[in-house]
């Protein structure tokens, strides 16, 4: 590493099926798994799971935990976001694909700003309960 800072691998999300999760953001975000954690033939004992982009660039990570508690937000602060990941395409059009794609792989709708003219989104929950925005930008 160069500099005085060090830099950022990945963003880690625990989900209490982290196959199901990864295969969510894999198909979501057109990414691969990292070599070594692609789906077995066989039965799935994997617990930490890491997505790339084909040049293995790593985006996110998943890992394994018990219980997760779904998020609240934007309903209620009962159970806070804590994270979230912003997705940004090019214009509404895309957008409208893009909640059908979120959707059919199991995205929750949480909220729709697509008439807002500064900044048309939508927030999702992603089928382990963590927040996704996908805007225009």
């Amino acid at each position: 590493m160069t500099g005085d800072h060090p830099r950022l691998l990945t963003t880690v999300l625990d989900a209490e099926d982290v196959r199901g999760l990864a295969e969510f953001y894999r198909e979501l975000l057109g990414l691969v798994y990292r070599a070594g954690d692609e789906v077995p033939d066989g039965p799935d004992t994997a617990d930490f799971l890491v997505l790339t982009e084909p040049d293995g660039t790593r985006r996110l990570a998943f890992q394994q935990v018990d219980r997760l508690p779904r998020a609240t937000w934007p309903e209620s602060s009962q159970v806070p976001q804590q994270l979230h990941l912003d997705l940004v395409v090019d214009d509404v059009a895309a957008l409208d694909r893009q909640h059908q794609r979120a959707t059919a792989l199991g995205a929750t709708q949480l909220l729709d700003r697509t008439d807002d003219p500064e900044e048309p989104l939508r927030v999702y929950a992603d089928p382990a309960g963590h927040p996704f925005c996908i805007f225009v930008g």
